[in-house]
């Protein structure tokens, strides 16, 4: 089984609706993130080890909802910092586990750590590839997620992880904004 070349967002945002995380969205260029944003978007390693790079604290994974249909199993799931549980990152992922070894599948459905840490820690030959960028402004599910008063834009990337080149994973992830001025 093949994947199409790009998440598809709208499928994504099917896998647990209703969408009240999300207010609006855009699809932007790269180079349109504004930093912090773009330094922990716009690369191809894992947001694990960038968020806790950036942060200075690792992660834990919360899986808020996750379903599992046939060889697919999605998550719902937001990175708190281990240092103070403020949550850095919302995601929603897929992952076809026909393309994963029993024991990084067993981890994952274990829901115990992140995503990444399990493929670095398995030694999976890997590559993540950005395909789109976005602007977002945040619903009320990520209002509080993030421990905002009000909607600050936000941005998150759409990327496929390959691996051991097979697409294995889809996935939509949005990082916590930085001291920006609220969106009216």
């Amino acid at each position: 089984m093949q994947l199409a070349p790009r998440p598809n967002l709208k499928e994504l945002f099917a896998l647990f609706p209703p969408d009240e995380f999300l207010r609006a969205y855009e699809f932007i260029p790269g180079d349109q993130l504004s930093e912090p944003s773009r330094s922990l978007l716009d690369h191809e390693h894992h947001m694990t080890v960038t968020v806790e790079q950036h942060f200075g604290s690792l992660v834990d994974v919360r899986v808020l909802e996750h379903k599992i249909e046939g060889d697919s199993y999605a998550r719902k799931i937001i990175l708190p910092l281990q240092s103070n549980g403020r949550i850095v990152l919302f995601g929603l992922v897929r992952i076809h586990l026909q393309f994963c070894s029993e024991q990084v599948r067993d981890e994952i459905l274990a829901r115990n750590k992140p995503l990444g840490r399990i493929l670095i820690e398995h030694d999976v030959l890997r590559r993540i590839e950005p395909t789109a960028y976005l602007r977002v402004i945040p619903g009320p599910e990520m209002l509080t997620w993030f421990g905002l008063a009000a909607p600050e834009l936000c941005y998150g990337r759409l990327a496929i992880i390959h691996c051991d080149d097979q697409p294995a994973i889809e996935l939509l992830e949005i990082v916590r904004p930085e001291s920006k001025p609220p969106v009216q």
